[in-house]
């Protein structure tokens, strides 16, 4: 076949055509809003009619009390809160005054070994220095040595043994110490025992 036969042959079928896409219209946002239902739909929009006097009344009294009782709960814990740290500190302080008070008849005993004189020296000096270091740890744990001679007579802090006429000494006076006394932190331990200054014209009097 020649080329004009090819050429003739060709001219007689139809031109495919290509399908041209057209873009999309983008939705439209009002047809939406009209199609899909909001979340305020079934809601009753109408206003909440005012509250009554009475009613405002109730509320401001129910917030009164609920104030008063949380301030009522407050201060009882408060008030629980420091009396079981009291407690706690008073129990403590009992426990170691009872260990102190325990201490102090040793201390007695070193002073009679003192006061009895003689013996040797050596075992003097023992025994000085063992009284010197107990009344040490003693005083760092804050026990005071109750000495009041030339002092008012205390009854809350004193033992009187006698009462006697004492020239020089007003009446009521302690001029005689038998036997020291101890506190611990203003709580006595034991208290001294004392000869007190009386009115002159009278002889001893001993108290039991």
């Amino acid at each position: 076949m020649s080329r004009r036969d090819r050429k003739d042959e060709g001219a007689g079928e139809p031109p495919v055509s290509t399908p041209v896409e057209t873009p999309e219209a983008p939705p439209d946002p009002a047809a939406s809003s009209t199609s899909e239902p909001t979340a305020l739909e079934g809601v009753d929009a109408r206003p909440l009619p005012p509250a009554t006097r009475e009613e405002l009344e109730a509320l401001r009294r129910e917030r009164d009390e609920l104030k008063e009782q949380l301030l009522r709960r407050r201060a009882e814990f408060d008030n629980y809160r420091k009396r079981v740290e009291r407690e706690r500190q008073q129990a403590g302080t009992e426990a170691v005054a009872a260990v102190l008070k325990a201490l102090v008849p040793v201390l007695d005993n070193l002073d009679r070994a003192l006061g009895a004189g003689g013996g040797d020296v050596p075992v003097r000096e023992g025994v000085e220095l063992t009284r010197r270091e107990l009344l040490g740890v003693l005083e760092g744990q804050g026990v005071t040595v109750e000495s009041p001679l030339g002092q008012p007579f205390d009854p809350q802090r004193h033992q009187a043994l006698a009462h006697e006429p004492a020239p020089g000494f007003p009446e009521g006076t302690v001029v005689e110490v038998y036997r020291k006394g101890y506190s611990y932190r203003d709580r006595l331990l034991r208290p001294a025992l004392v000869k007190v200054a009386k009115g002159t014209g009278a002889g001893p009097v001993k108290v039991h």
